[in-house]
């Protein structure tokens, strides 16, 4: 800044001391300037009365009026002027902040006062600044563009830029404010800041522990003493809102293990000489461990017997005395109070310490309380969604009596339509009597319509692109309309779907999909057959609630079915008959027999239990499914097809969230087709299992499957099978019988890492598919191989003829379907070998594959992102094992 003459005016005079202000006698003497900027009234000789003010006149002003300036003051024509009158108008200059500068004179009456107007802010700069943006201190601090500028907010926001730093756990940061005059009186204020380095917790002393280690005790703390393996974590900078929060935790680390007594003494945080980092000291107490006494439940409420709840209680006397235990019970009670209709219940726990015997009595006195009846039901907040939406969603009507299991499960249904805000509760206010109560749902509606196209990558599908409307709550009546189509190296497919929860208001739903699929099962890999499948189709659902959370759903399918492989590669006329087939040496009997159209029928019915809290992201609860379909009600085939999936979810604390979950299935065929050595269940509608179901497996990488080796001589001109897998046709073949299972913890990051959307979890996985009937192999012999003939359209073998037409000794060839030429010697046969090969068939058993791994959802700007990282602990004879998948895509 060149053109800036004075680079810190505002430190060397207005932010370093007070306006000088001097008031002249009313002899008009002049009186030399004070050393001190403090304005004082000049002494005034002694008269026997004092003046009256005749006038006051107000020089210097420039933005504000004079009669504004007067206003601030009490000095009023026609009053006396005295010292102490203008001692005070002094002060009230001084209080407005307007003025760098300011005096008073009395010229026998005639008032003047001179003022020197603060300046404006122009611009107010941040340098040095690279932790926190300008965006993120603006906000906080009290300057701001085209205010006036005061010594008192510089000061002050100065503080607050370094509180901002200290939060950061930067202590070490300075700020210096400077400022730049400019024409017209404004000036550009500069804050520069040294940031300093990030404030470690270098070490953490406890003293006067003997029960539990440092270890035990520093494991219980937020806060971590830095080290090269905490690089990453956000724990080991100085807070000390996070130092209040670790005596909390260590005060209830000890009164859940029975110390009772115990106490932080102190907490102190001190600075290392170099002021990079802290050193912390916990000072504490540990006392006595006491166990419980008598514990029973005392219960003013008539309709609770206080013995068999004192029975139900989790601890008994003898028990270590535990304080978390004591919580959760007085949270149990109260919801069982809660349940019978006693939604005001109150239930204190009381306590009777015994010294000597070193033993605590616990008495759980549940208050009397009047039983409570739902009087109104509010729903505040829908602009879109219509109330009957919401309301068909609690468990409690106007008028029943107060539930808090049923308010419970009315929470976890409205969450889990997904229309409103994560988190939604109903809230409990009292009503017009004691026994009254008023339910109020404050709901905060979403965006429920989806307007979205992406793109992106799998390691399954390669590029996809996809494109789908959808609307989860149309018309405001919960009904979900959707339209969608994709595009991928893997697949193609279009869907048209509706959906309605109530039909006719009742508790029925219905709904069905029209749909398209063109999968190619090759999955673009050479190592594959491929064949496709061409599906067009729909599904009529209709369900019931047979309880509150078991439901039973019914559904109709009818499937029109195309399987098909490429002519070109796969098909031949080695019979000879003129009509070329899939060949089972080029493709193998077991694509070759469910080549075809058929027409599928299906008829199915699931059972569904259902207590997860969400059901968009689940943190606690079960799910079972139990799913059945037969087909045989018209169309090509039969078979009955059964499925189990469950699935428990366990919150840890902490945001921690352990999972498990397990599914089988079985399916059985009643078509007889006749075919030696193939399975009767078709490919189509066999288990697959792989990449998508168990992670660490290639994508139908479990499995019975048939590989095909290429046979090659060794060194001796012997023909041996190859081993390369990635050299050889390897071909799922998939399953009647499958079971999957998976444990997965869900591991919560910081805030700013919860902002991002990113949850890292560990998993194991375990599964497997089998039960086929052994499929009849092919073999082409080492060294010739097979050939197949070319032939004509009416199946005759084709054959090369070389003859000589002119006599010229020019040999000319033409294609004939004479074996013989006419000289009697051979023609040559026109056709292609199969190379020579060997088919195996394995992975049909039902003995577990294992692997364990690592895995991230991100919530990224470019779209939903899985990665997984597994290692595979167990695998069989054949399995493709995938250490590394991920899946992201980006909406635009």
């Amino acid at each position: 800044m060149k053109t800036r003459s004075v680079a810190s005016l505002l430190a060397a005079t207005a932010l370093a001391g007070m306006p000088g202000i001097a008031l002249a006698q009313d002899t008009g003497a002049q009186t030399a300037p004070t050393p001190a900027p403090t304005p004082t009234a000049a002494p005034q000789p002694a008269q026997a009365q004092p003046d009256i003010i005749r006038s006051i006149a107000v020089i210097g002003a420039q933005r504000l009026e004079p009669d504004t300036i007067i206003s601030y003051i009490r000095l009023r024509n026609g009053q006396p002027y005295t010292p102490e009158a203008a001692d005070q108008a002094l002060k009230d200059l001084a209080a407005t902040g307007l003025f760098a500068d300011f005096t008073i004179r009395n010229n026998q009456g005639n008032i003047v006062i001179t003022v020197v107007e603060n300046p404006v802010i122009n611009r107010i700069i941040f340098e040095g600044n690279d932790r926190l943006k300008p965006d993120k201190i603006l906000p906080e601090i009290r300057l701001s563009p085209r205010q006036i500028f005061t010594r008192a907010k510089v000061r002050a926001d100065v503080n607050r830029i370094i509180e901002l730093y200290k939060r950061q756990g930067r202590f070490a940061a300075t700020v210096e404010p400077k400022m730049v005059m400019l024409d017209q009186n404004r000036v550009d204020v500069i804050f520069e800041i040294d940031e300093g380095p990030k404030s470690k917790v270098r070490k953490i002393n406890i003293i006067g522990n003997e029960v539990f280690s440092d270890g035990d005790l520093r494991g219980e703390m937020v806060t971590k003493e830095a080290s090269f393996l905490r690089i990453f974590s956000s724990g080991t900078s100085y807070d000390p809102d996070r130092l209040a929060f670790d005596q909390q935790n260590l005060r209830k680390f000890y009164l859940t293990n029975g110390y009772v007594d115990f106490r932080v003494v102190s907490a102190v945080a001190e600075l290392t000489p170099d002021r990079r980092d802290f050193i912390i000291t916990y000072v504490v107490e540990e006392g006595e461990r006491y166990k419980f006494g008598d514990v029973k439940v005392d219960s003013q409420i008539r309709d609770f017997d206080s013995s068999v709840l004192t029975s139900q209680l989790p601890m008994s006397t003898g028990d270590w005395y535990d304080a978390q235990a004591v919580e959760d019970t007085v949270e149990q009670l109260t919801e069982t109070a809660g349940a019978f209709g006693y939604a005001f219940a109150d239930v204190r726990p009381q306590f009777e310490r015994n010294k000597e015997a070193g033993t605590m009595d616990v008495t759980f006195l549940i208050n009397e309380a009047p039983r409570v009846y739902v009087e109104r039901i509010d729903i505040n907040g829908n602009t879109l969604t219509q109330d009957k939406v919401i309301r068909r969603e609690f468990r409690v009507v106007e008028g029943d009596a107060f539930n808090s299991f049923a308010i419970a499960r009315t929470n976890a249904r409205i969450n889990s339509l997904g229309y409103f805000q994560e988190g939604f509760e109903v809230e409990q206010k009292p009503g017009s009597a004691p026994d009254r109560i008023v339910l109020e749902a404050n709901i905060e509606e979403k965006p429920t319509g989806e307007l979205q196209l992406s793109a992106g990558f799998s390691s399954i599908e390669q590029f996809i692109f996809q494109g789908s409307i959808r609307q989860k709550n149309f018309r405001g009546r919960g009904q979900t309309v959707g339209v969608s189509a994709s595009y991928s190296g893997y697949s193609r497919s279009a869907q048209l779907s509706f959906s309605e929860p109530y039909v006719f208001d009742r508790n029925i739903s219905a709904g069905i999909d029209i749909y398209y699929r063109d999968l190619d099962n090759g999955f673009r890999n050479l190592r594959n057959t491929t064949y496709e499948q061409q599906t067009a189709g729909l599904q009529a659902r209709l369900g019931i609630p047979i309880t509150e959370y078991i439901s039973a759903l019914g559904r109709y399918t009818l499937n029109f079915e195309d399987v098909t492989v490429d002519e070109s590669q796969f098909f031949s006329d080695l019979d000879g008959d003129g009509v070329p087939s899939c060949e089972p040496l080029l493709a193998g009997r077991y694509l070759c027999d469910s080549l075809g159209n058929r027409v599928s029928s299906i008829l199915g019915a699931s059972v569904v239990y259902d207590r997860l809290d969400n059901r968009v992201r689940p943190s606690k609860g079960q799910l079972v499914t139990f799913n059945a379909d037969f087909a045989g009600l018209g169309g090509d085939v039969n078979y009955l097809r059964l499925r189990l999936n469950a699935s428990q979810y366990f919150p840890l604390g902490n945001g921690f969230i352990f999972s498990l979950r397990g599914e089988g299935g079985a399916i059985r065929s009643f078509d007889d087709r006749g075919i030696p050595g193939t399975d009767d269940v078709r490919l189509t509608d066999r288990f697959f299992l792989g990449e998508g179901q168990i992670r660490g497996f290639d994508i139908r990488g479990i499995g019975p499957r048939v590989i095909r080796r290429p046979i090659i001589a060794d060194e001796n001109g012997v023909g041996v099978p190859l081993q390369d897998r990635e050299r050889v046709v390897d071909d799922a073949l998939g399953g009647k019988a499958y079971y999957l299972g998976r444990a997965e913890l869900e591991i919560p990051l910081g805030s700013g890492a919860r902002e991002l959307g990113l949850r890292p979890s560990i998993f194991a996985d375990v599964g497997a598919v089998f039960g086929l009937r052994d499929p009849i192999l092919q073999q082409s012999p080492f060294p010739d191989g097979i050939f197949l003939p070319r032939r004509d359209t009416d199946g005759n073998p084709l054959f090369s003829q070389v003859f000589d037409t002119n006599g010229d000794g020019t040999p000319e060839t033409s294609i004939t379907t004479n074996p013989l030429a006419p000289d009697g010697s051979a023609n040559t046969a026109i056709g292609s070998t199969i190379p020579p090969f060997v088919e195996e068939y394995v992975g049909d058993t039902a003995a577990p594959r294992v692997a364990i791994g690592v895995g991230v959802n991100w919530n990224s700007p470019f779209g939903p992102f899985r990665i997984d990282f597994a290692h595979v602990l167990v695998k069989q004879e054949g399995d493709d094992t995938k250490a590394f998948t991920f899946n992201v895509g980006t909406q635009f």
